[in-house]
């Protein structure tokens, strides 16, 4: 089994920018679609849920056939690539439609939301699973995986937070008729468009930048694969013991970050009463941490091994990201709108947010590691199916953490439409006490399922050996 080419810089590089594109995506669907919908458009907050739950739903069962098909396609352009390149136009045409739904009733609203968020992930599934199977093909390495992951992650952060930062900052102002930005419409529509544009580059700079790797990419043999045969590899994908409880593990975990993302935008506009201006500082304290994530995630597994380096990742996350919020319920943080309160929280959300990234690139890495364990083991690569659940843990973070926090704001009965100094104290204390014990606990189930994943360093070494040994006898005979 011959080894891949060295990674170079420009491959690393390349290879991470095209996740601008799902961080884009996924920073909009995290903490700025529920809010758009609910607060801006007017539909109630756990329609908006039930709508990206709706559609993550989809997802399940859409990824895995993206994951197939990407697995066993043969062309002049490899498994992965014409899928990329295919994939940018229609992402950005659904996601400048997501921000500019049409003047309608919300029950027609609804059904909108549910059809164009189906678009939007399906498509950018065809971008994502093919680009993410990538990192399987392009190195084996236990650590260089960990390297090449974490500047996929590290650009994704980037992608998300410059449009965040530009959003608030430029977009989501004040104006005649909104006293509030981040109640203005057009801010929103504006978003959409530029949004759509940095996808569309971002996908096809990424798919052309690593275009020159496809002839050192993996060729396994043609074949014919039927849709009963790829529901049975895909079943038997699934069986994997280690793959299948982090995945489950990723979902928890997802679902907990996806809570804090969506509650970001009600935590920091009505909890702490940030303006829009101080939302946007806070992003750009956050692009920090990805740089400090880019270095802490390879150092962690090389230190540590990658499962209790993203435990310990995760574990720390949690315990920075709630001490303001915890502080605050007994009457031990700076009163709202103190620049000492907003310090607190920017230097919070730097920490926090860098044990956040460092722990998912880890548990992505970790995915990476069943490829060949599940070759080993079936005679198969099957890198699409494998990172089809990557995927689908990614959107966890959108799809079910809006659903939970759109769950949160009905059991508290959090108003809508009002301007952030109107909210009653005690539905924001509800708001700390409900968020709270959910977002722990998810983490929590997510920590005890992690426990079920068994490849090491040590055991990925031993698979290699094996599956270049398995080949080096098939070239024999």
């Amino acid at each position: 089994m011959s080894q891949p080419p060295p990674l170079t810089f420009r491959t690393k590089l390349f290879y991470g920018f095209g996740t601008v594109a799902f961080g884009v995506k996924d920073n909009g669907f995290s903490y700025l679609l529920l809010p758009f919908y609910n607060q801006v458009v007017g539909l109630s907050a756990p329609l908006v849920g039930l709508a990206i739950l709706l559609a993550m739903l989809c997802d399940a069962i859409l990824d895995p056939i993206v994951g197939q098909v990407s697995d066993n396609w043969r062309s002049r352009w490899g498994r992965r690539h014409p899928f990329m390149y295919a994939a940018a136009l229609p992402v950005a045409v659904s996601y400048l439609l997501l921000w500019n739904p049409p003047h309608w009733s919300h029950g027609a609203l609804f059904f909108y939301l549910v059809a164009v968020a189906v678009l939007i992930r399906t498509f950018i599934s065809c971008y994502e699973v093919p680009s993410s199977a990538l990192a399987a093909e392009l190195s084996q390495g236990y650590d260089e995986r960990t390297v090449l992951l974490s500047y996929r992650y590290f650009f994704g952060w980037i992608g998300g937070l410059f449009l965040y930062i530009i959003a608030f900052k430029f977009l989501l102002v004040p104006d005649a008729h909104h006293a509030v930005g981040q109640t203005n419409p057009v801010g929103f529509s504006r978003y959409g468009v530029v949004g759509a544009v940095m996808m569309f580059a971002a996908i096809l700079i990424s798919a052309a930048g690593t275009h020159d790797r496809i002839p050192t990419l993996r060729k396994p043999p043609a074949r014919k694969a039927t849709l009963r045969v790829m529901a049975r590899e895909t079943i038997a994908a699934w069986s994997h013991r280690s793959f299948l409880f982090l995945t489950l593990s990723g979902v928890a975990t997802s679902m907990a970050a996806g809570l804090a993302a969506s509650m970001n935008f009600y935590v920091n506009t009505y909890f702490w009463g940030f303006s829009s201006a101080q939302i946007s500082a806070l992003a750009l304290g956050v692009v920090v941490s990805a740089f400090v994530a880019l270095s802490l995630a390879p150092l962690a597994s090389r230190r540590f091994g990658k499962r209790a380096a993203a435990i310990a990742a995760m574990m720390l996350s949690i315990v920075v990201g709630l001490t303001p919020m915890t502080l605050r319920l007994v009457h031990l943080m700076p009163p709202n709108h103190s620049q000492a309160l907003f310090f607190i929280v920017l230097a919070q959300s730097v920490i926090s947010v860098s044990f956040g990234i460092a722990g998912a690139t880890l548990v992505s890495a970790m995915i990476a590691d069943v490829v060949e364990d599940g070759e080993l083991k079936t005679g198969r690569r099957s890198e699409g199916v494998y990172f089809s659940a990557s995927i689908m843990i990614s959107k966890a973070v959108s799809g079910f953490g809006i659903f939970a926090a759109s769950a949160v704001l009905g059991l508290i009965r959090f108003p809508t439409g009002v301007r952030p100094d109107s909210v009653p104290a005690g539905v924001l204390v509800k708001l700390a006490l409900t968020y709270a014990p959910i977002y722990v606990g998810l983490y929590l189930i997510g920590f005890v399922l992690m426990l079920g994943y068994k490849i090491t360093r040590a055991s990925h070494a031993v698979t290699l050996e094996s599956l270049a040994a398995r080949a080096a006898a098939a070239a024999a005979e």
